[in-house]
């Protein structure tokens, strides 16, 4: 004995040594300091202490599974499951010949069962679900008479299910689906009166439903979908399977009606049969079945257009279990009942999706404060949202969009804080956006396009919304600019703002949102250029920014983006050249029709060649050379005046005033004068107006006479006074200092005579001595 249980114990860790790459979680105590019985997860038989259970389920185990685990010949439980083993079962699994239970599910076994687990004739349970395991359902497993489960879903199974199966009479679970089995549902099955569970979806399964099937009284499940089975179900279902708590056969070619008889099975909870061809009423009957939680008919031919299509709503109210109703994509036609809103306190999911609805919604929906998600999408429902919906505090989903709802969105959202989705898009809605939709932090996707919305979009609002994913604003009459935060919705991947009125320039704060991957902006009155904030968006996968007025070069860096397939610039007024690289080389990704200065690009785009830089290079060299030229010539004028000047000066240096050459501008004339004011004026001429005034670097006085040049003769009179002045000297001419011809602050042409102003002198005397123009008392 001591031997067989230091095999068991050599066994053990072997095992747990080719666990190569994993981590796991209850194995370290594995060690020779505790007799191996104690070790986590395993269980000894009390009387050999040898190894009868292994539990090692959920363990992150990687590797493969050792042969050694074959020297465990006392096993009768092994649980391997939800690990990530991988290769296949090893053969000396047939050394365990008391194995009762084996789950090997959630791994990454290969290969085919091997046949050697024939051997493990007392296998009761047999679990191999999530695998890659391939090959048909071997044979041996007819012979099998003690099998109660064998579940071999989410495989690679192929080729039929085998008729032997039906000799498996303890069987009570069978679990195919999801395989690629194919064929018919073998009427042997039939014989299998143990069964209560029979699961055969997912795989590639047609004919009919065998007759056979319907001798099963003790099925609980029935589940078949995503087959290709035709036929119709037996008007005696509800008779045939009075335990069914689940019929689940959506998505094959099966028709016929709902039978009256389904409503006898008292303990039916899910009934689905969507995606078929099944026509017809929806039986009012179906109100008795009180357990029923799930109802699920979408895309079949339901209704008949003849007014008591939605009658069946009504009868529902009376399950008081429902949690999920989903009727969309039928032919139900008619009026929502008000007692919808009396359906079960514990629904979640309502879909009346694509049918023939119309009126208007309930005041009622407001009652079913359970809802996560209502969708009367598709419709034509008419009339304003009702208020109660925004007593829907639990609300996550709401579809409302094509159908012809209208009028202004009601402030509803302050409760609405769960909500993910929101989605209005092809109705008739007009005015504002509520405000309170700020409330609506965790909003996901916002699907508000195709209406006549006619306001901006409320920085107040938007700027709450920062979860936001999709965001379609598109086919409105939205105006003013585009809100800057939109650049906080840093989560946005497709932002869609098209065929609106906005205007101003594209937020570089767009820059800031870093997963965008459709961007589109077309169809607006946007002008400036394309920011360049822009080149961070290098997820972008479509780009259209055509039908606007923006203008400027178009970016290089676009030609880096990654995965930029489709890129719209035309109509507007880019110029320059196109870039050359990325999408810029795909002639089908890039529309730039409408931007007439444009130059260069691939050959097949049909621009004009840019200027070459040589050309351009040896036009701003000449342009320097006449410059410099040009420079140079009236440096050489002005020093030739100067020079002259100067010699004059000198010549003239005795007999001229010492201040006779001062220079002086209008600024400092203006300032002398103190903005030429009233209160310095001292007389009025014929010829100009004459200012008392003071000069920063000149002790006396002066007197500033300013010409009206409106009048006729005054710049004559100016020039004359001027030459006049060069040439004669008098005891009773005033001393004149300089003269000023300049342009005054609103650029008009401006003249003036300054001269030493003379205390106690009268106007008259003024005037007599200094209209040169007029008197020459000399």
């Amino acid at each position: 004995m001591a031997t067989s249980s230091e095999t068991d114990r050599l066994a053990l860790l072997s095992l747990k040594d080719k666990f190569t790459n994993g981590a796991p979680k209850a194995l370290p105590s594995w060690n020779d300091s505790i007799h191996f019985c104690k070790w986590q997860g395993v269980t000894c038989s009390y009387h050999h202490m040898r190894v009868s259970a292994l539990n090692l389920t959920n363990q992150n185990f990687r590797g493969i599974v050792a042969p050694v685990l074959g020297n465990l010949t006392f096993l009768k439980l092994l649980n391997l499951s939800y690990n990530e083993l991988h290769d296949q079962v090893p053969k000396q699994i047939a050394h365990l010949r008391r194995l009762q239970f084996l789950d090997w599910s959630k791994n990454h076994l290969e290969e085919e069962v091997p046949t050697e687990l024939a051997n493990c004739s007392k296998l009761m349970q047999i679990f191999f679900c999530y695998n890659n395991l391939i090959g048909e359902i071997p044979p041996w497993f007819g012979s099998m008479r003690q099998l109660i489960e064998l579940r071999l879903s989410d495989n690679k199974f192929h080729g039929n299910i085998p008729p032997f199966l039906g000799n498996l009479s303890s069987l009570e679970w069978l679990a195919l689906s999801y395989n690629n089995l194919e064929g018919s549902i073998p009427q042997s099955l039939g014989g299998l009166s143990n069964l209560r569970l029979l699961y055969l979806g997912a795989n590639n399964l047609s004919g009919i439903i065998p007759s056979s099937l319907y001798n099963l009284s003790r099925m609980e499940f029935l589940d078949f979908p995503f087959n290709s089975l035709s036929g119709t179900i037996q008007s005696n279902i509800g008779l045939a399977f009075p335990n069914l708590r689940g019929f689940n056969g959506g998505h094959n070619m099966l028709m016929g009606t709902i039978r009256a008889s389904l409503s006898n099975i008292s303990q039916l909870q899910l009934f689905a049969i969507y995606e078929n061809a099944f026509s017809g009423l929806v039986p009012t009957s179906l109100g008795r079945l009180q357990n029923l939680k799930d109802f699920v008919i979408y895309t079949n031919n339901f209704g008949i257009e003849k007014g008591h299509d939605l009658d069946f709503l009504s009868s529902l109210t009376n399950c008081s279990q429902l949690h999920s109703m989903v009727v969309s994509e039928n032919n139900f036609s008619g009026v929502l009942p008000n007692s919808i809103g009396n359906l079960s306190s514990q629904l979640e999911m309502l879909y009346l999706n694509f049918n023939h609805i119309f009126g208007s919604i309930p005041n009622e929906i407001g009652q079913l404060d359970g809802l996560l998600t209502l969708s009367f999408k598709g419709n034509s429902l008419q009339g304003t949202i009702p208020h109660s919906i925004g007593k829907l505090e639990n609300l996550g989903k709401l579809y409302l969009h094509q159908n012809q709802l209208a009028g202004r969105i009601p402030d509803i959202f302050e409760n609405l804080t769960k909500l993910i989705v929101l989605s209005l898009y092809d109705n008739n809605f007009e005015g504002t956006i509520p405000v309170s939709l700020k409330h609506c932090k965790g909003l996901q996707f916002l699907y508000m396009d195709q209406n006549n919305f006619s306001c901006t979009i409320p920085n107040l609002t938007f700027g709450h919304l920062e979860s936001l994913i999709y965001l379609y604003m598109s086919s409105n009459s939205l105006i003013g600019p585009i809100p800057s935060v939109i650049g906080n919705m840093t989560q946005l991947v497709r932002l869609y703002m098209s065929e609106n009125n906005f205007y101003g320039d594209i937020p570089t704060e767009l820059g800031e949102c870093l997963e965008l991957t459709d961007l589109d902006m077309s169809g607006n009155f946007l002008q400036g250029s394309i920011p360049s904030s822009f080149s961070s968006l290098k997820s972008l996968i479509r780009l259209d920014l055509s039908n606007n007025n923006l203008s400027g070069t178009i970016p290089r860096q676009l030609k880096d983006f990654p995965i930029l397939e489709t890129l719209n610039l035309s109509h507007n007024h880019f110029y320059g050249e196109v870039p050359k690289g990325g999408v810029f080389d795909n002639i089908t990704a890039i529309l730039l029709a409408g931007n007439e200065k444009l130059c260069g690009g691939i050959p097949q785009l049909k621009l004009p060649k840019c200027p070459s830089k040589s050309k351009k290079h040896f036009k701003v060299i000449i342009l320097i050379i006449v410059i410099s030229s040009g420079a140079l010539a009236c440096f050489a004028i002005c020093l030739i005046i100067c020079m002259r000047s100067k010699h004059k000066k000198l010549s003239s240096s005795t007999s001229s005033p010492p201040n006779a050459q001062l220079r002086i501008s209008y600024k400092e004339l203006h300032d002398a004068t103190n903005g030429f004011s009233s209160s310095n004026l001292v007389g009025v001429g014929s010829f100009g107006s004459i200012y008392k005034g003071t000069l920063q670097h000149f002790e006396s006085f002066i007197a500033v006479k300013v010409l009206n040049l409106q009048a006729h003769g005054t710049t004559k009179s100016f020039m004359t006074e001027c030459k006049t002045i060069s040439k004669v000297h008098h005891r009773n001419l005033l001393k004149i200092l300089t003269t000023c011809s300049s342009v005054d602050y609103k650029g008009n042409d401006f003249k003036a005579l300054v001269f030493e102003f003379i205390p106690n002198g009268s106007l008259e005397n003024w005037l007599s001595v200094n209209e040169l123009g007029e008197r020459r008392d000399l």
